[in-house]
């Protein structure tokens, strides 16, 4: 708790009663109103298409998304758009170092601050009960944090995504040069917490090169890798002859060497010599093996005969283990310092200094990509998008292993962050630069649609309704995937992306003009239909209900905006 210095014995008494009926066990700190949330009870958030900054690649499909305007309001509008929809959530928020690094209220916060821990708490508590909506049942949320919250954010994140659901947290040494400080150690590092949104999400494994492995793996001829062991399995669940059943296991079984020829088989020769999976003490094992594949991995290759101090042994190539590992706790390669190939990365992209303070290390970044995600169609969101690290990371996999990740970052324009840093470097990323070196970069593709945060009244007046709808166009858009415009027109509009069209009709008396126009485009369509109830117009569209998906609006985004503003 902080802040209670300044309130009466008889306050903090009353105080701490109030608290404790409201929890007993957790994170306990003071509420701050936020102007920002305090907004969204009079205004409703909308996006505004900045058409003149769309970044268009006629190769792709997939259009990436940033969105300038304050984080709360971005993630209100997710809600309607992307709920159940994001893969993983990538966020390195406000440290909350005393530094002035952060405003609430549009005051910086500083240490001095007696409500600091509480304001930084009621912050974040808003966005990440927010973004927790967006993520899909295997979703994964990464935040990025150092010592100054990190006991804080832990706890709140156990509350919010529940703590059977942390799946890690890692250390990143992000300074190798470390914070100096008088009285305390030089921090080097800074940690990732990862929280799945429900039990079903999951670490993945990382891929390791197999001469970097613990293990001694060998490269064969044909390049493929193995790992060198003896056929004859030794330990949990090697015994021959079941100790519950007394039974002999099939894996038992002879295999012979014929010294003549060098063949190993489970076919007995004049000359083979007999060979049974007993241990050097004597106990009867069983194969790794069933008999019926040793003659097939013969002619492979990948089982021989050799003698050694044990006896005749029969050893085999293991070609399992190469599907990756499980990511480590600490993460000390320099590709992941901050201070080395994130600073300098950014200055060089944008051929300007000091551009931004502590940006990230995209190699940092595409790990934790890589690390909370399997499919390499994968959505991220990073609403915390600062300097657009995390779309730079999207954008190098991609390259990498030619997936097709989709990105959607917001972040404020305070300091000019989003115009001049964060869409400058996406722009060049995606298109080729000439870095700070005077050294020419290709470029990665990629599309991006740039929106701006708007407001409409929230007040359910027809008047208002009517405009919400009006102002929700890039809403659906970006709602559907698509923003190709096939018909513009005052009364509907039509739009396109590669699977299926998308329709949104501001007149109930233009639906007839509207079913003309759809006759002779192939494809489904999802058609949004204003009515000032929630009557999606059915009978209207009875001839064609198998070419149409319809949904009334605005009454299902006011839903949304009800339950979350509430």
């Amino acid at each position: 708790m902080s802040g209670y210095g300044s309130l009466s014995k008889e306050q903090l008494i009353d105080k701490i009663k109030r608290l404790q009926k409201r929890k007993k066990f957790g994170l306990v700190w003071e509420d701050k109103l936020e102007d920002v949330a305090e907004l969204c009870k009079t205004k409703l958030p909308v996006l505004v298409d900045e058409k003149g900054e769309e970044i268009s690649d006629s190769v792709a499909e997939t259009a990436n998304v940033l969105i300038e305007g304050d984080n709360y309001h971005a993630l209100s509008v997710l809600n309607y758009t992307h709920k159940g929809k994001i893969d993983f959530i990538y966020i390195d928020p406000p440290y909350n170092t005393g530094a002035k690094d952060w405003k609430y209220n549009n005051a910086f916060v500083d240490a001095q601050d007696p409500y600091r821990h509480s304001k930084w708490l009621s912050f974040m508590e808003k966005r990440l009960k927010l973004a927790k909506n967006l993520l899909r049942d295997q979703g994964i949320i990464c935040v990025t944090i150092d010592d100054y919250e990190m006991p804080r954010l832990w706890s709140l994140m156990d509350e919010i995504y529940n703590e059977s659901n942390h799946l890690g947290t890692v250390v990143i040494r992000n300074n190798p040069k470390g914070r100096k400080t008088k009285r305390k150690v030089s921090l080097i590092h800074e940690y990732a917490l990862f929280y799945g949104r429900s039990g079903n999400a999951k670490i993945q494994k990382l891929e390791v090169a197999p001469e970097d492995k613990t293990h001694n793996y060998v490269k064969d001829k044909d390049d493929s890798w193995y790992l060198p062991g003896n056929l004859r399995k030794q330990g949990v669940d090697s015994l021959a002859v079941s100790p519950k059943t007394g039974r002999l296991s099939d894996r038992y079984y002879p295999i012979y060497y014929d010294p003549k020829t060098g063949k190993v088989s489970t076919t007995k020769s004049k000359q083979s010599i007999k060979i049974l999976p007993i241990d050097k003490d004597g106990q009867k094992r069983i194969w790794r093996r069933a008999k019926q594949v040793i003659d097939e991995m013969f002619e492979r290759g990948d089982v021989w005969y050799q003698k050694t101090k044990y006896g005749n042994q029969i050893f085999y190539k293991f070609r399992g283990g190469l599907d990756g590992e499980p990511p480590e706790s600490i993460w000390y390669e320099s590709k992941f310092s901050a201070s080395e190939h994130g600073t300098q990365i950014l200055d060089t992209i944008l051929g300007v200094r000091e551009t931004f303070q502590y940006p990230k290390s995209p190699y940092a970044v595409m790990e934790c990509i890589k690390v909370a995600t399997a499919s390499r169609d994968a959505i991220i969101l990073d609403f915390f998008a600062g300097s657009g690290t995390t779309g730079h990371a999207a954008l190098e996999l991609n390259s990498e292993d030619n997936g097709n990740r989709q990105f959607i970052l917001c972040t404020n324009n305070e300091n000019g962050i989003c115009r001049n840093v964060c869409y400058p470097r996406i722009r060049k990323v995606m298109a080729g630069y000439t870095d700070s070196k005077k050294k020419k970069i290709n470029g990665l593709g990629g599309n991006l649609k740039y929106f701006k945060t708007d407001f409409v009244e929230a007040e359910p007046t027809d008047k208002n309704k009517k405009k919400l709808t009006v102002q929700a166009t890039e809403m659906l858009c970006l709602k559907e995937g698509a923003f190709r415009t096939v018909v513009n027109k005052k009364s509907f509009k039509i739009f396109k992306n590669a699977n299926h069209y998308v329709g949104i009709i501001f007149d109930h008396t233009a639906i007839p003009d509207f079913k003309q126009a759809i006759e002779k485009l192939q494809g489904k369509f999802s058609v949004y239909v204003f009515s000032l109830g929630d009557d999606a117009f059915d009978e209207e569209f009875e001839d064609v209900k198998q070419k149409v998906k319809l949904s009334p609006i605005p009454d299902a985004i006011l839903r949304v905006y009800r339950r979350i503003f509430k």
